[in-house]
């Protein structure tokens, strides 16, 4: 149910800074944004990749969420694209020397319930993340997302939905 509800709301938005939510502030190379979905409160702590490979390939726009909505203190990890992802390969989240697998849905990657929380965790400890997925042209694709303002970001995410 809970990864049903986040993947439903978040196929029918795009990324939070193109929308009209509630913008919360910046925490260094991360952004809070908080939104209502089917009256409930969803708030987000986001952030944009800052390298892309293979440089020749056309990414668009990649942004990691680390979504909580008010009904649930488990954290919810996803990347999203710009382009589909091959869906019968998992994408992997890096962050220090610990990873997990993505399963992908079209353009986005989501971690396991099981997961969330140390990933979410990992996130607010590490200094860089790295996404790792093959796109659905079997390109394989590499992203690091900067972890610098993360710890706050997903803590004020947490505490506007608690």
């Amino acid at each position: 149910m809970k990864r049903l509800m986040f993947i439903t709301s978040v196929l029918l938005a795009s990324s939070p800074a193109a929308n009209a939510y509630d913008y919360v502030g910046k925490f260094n190379d991360w952004a809070v944004y908080k939104d209502t979905v089917n009256g409930e409160a969803v708030c987000y702590a986001t952030t944009e990749a800052n390298d892309k490979a293979p440089k020749s390939a056309q990414h668009g726009e990649v942004t990691f969420y680390v979504t909580y909505y008010r009904s649930q203190r488990t954290p919810q990890n996803s990347v999203r694209l710009a382009f589909n992802l091959r869906e019968d390969l998992p994408a992997k989240a890096i962050v220090s020397r610990n990873s997990w697998k993505l399963f992908t849905v079209r353009n986005e990657a989501f971690a396991d319930d099981s997961d969330e929380r140390s990933i979410a965790n990992a996130l607010k400890r590490g200094s860089e993340l790295k996404v790792e997925a093959m796109s659905e042209r079997n390109t394989m694709v590499a992203y690091h997302f900067s972890l610098s303002g993360s710890a706050n970001a997903i803590d004020k995410a947490q505490s506007l939905c608690s």
